[in-house]
């Protein structure tokens, strides 16, 4: 396996989780990262998901995760902050993490694989983001349910 076809296996671990949570969400690409011989895909969900309501987004992901036959290896259940770390069955890590503001990160990083040149997502973004951003922003798409109360 090249860099090219781990991001393209990176890409369906990430677009696969994401069509799992129901209402969706909406997201935007982060950088794509090469090492030596890795590659990371990296999606930023930007529909606010309310202190109340990131418990049920976790466990909607830690299922999906375990149906899938991803190993967990490490849940933060820290009340601000928390995560959750996998690897899926042919040594891809995953991760979800809960950010500043509660903005939601999905990374999935490679095995190590043969260098390669690594083109851009063909999954389509389902926020807008504008081109010219430097960074990221902080969420800002209301959902009724995920920004709602919760609990």
């Amino acid at each position: 396996m090249d860099m090219q076809v781990a991001a393209e296996r990176a890409d369906q671990i990430l677009d696969d989780v994401l069509q799992e949570i129901k209402p969706s969400v909406r997201w935007v690409h982060g950088p794509t990262t090469t090492g030596s011989c890795t590659v990371t895909r990296r999606r930023t969900v930007m529909t606010v998901v309310s202190a109340g309501r990131r418990g049920s987004l976790l466990g909607v992901v830690d299922r999906h995760w375990k149906r899938e036959g991803f190993r967990l290896r490490l849940i933060n259940s820290h009340a601000d902050a928390p995560a959750m770390y996998a690897e899926t069955k042919d040594g891809f890590a995953v991760s979800l993490i809960v950010a500043d503001k509660g903005q939601v990160h999905f990374d999935v990083l490679s095995p190590c694989v043969r260098p390669s040149a690594v083109a851009d997502s063909a999954s389509r973004a389902t926020a807008p983001l504008d081109p010219e951003a430097e960074f990221i922003p902080r969420p800002n798409i209301h959902s009724d349910f995920w920004s709602g109360g919760g609990g």
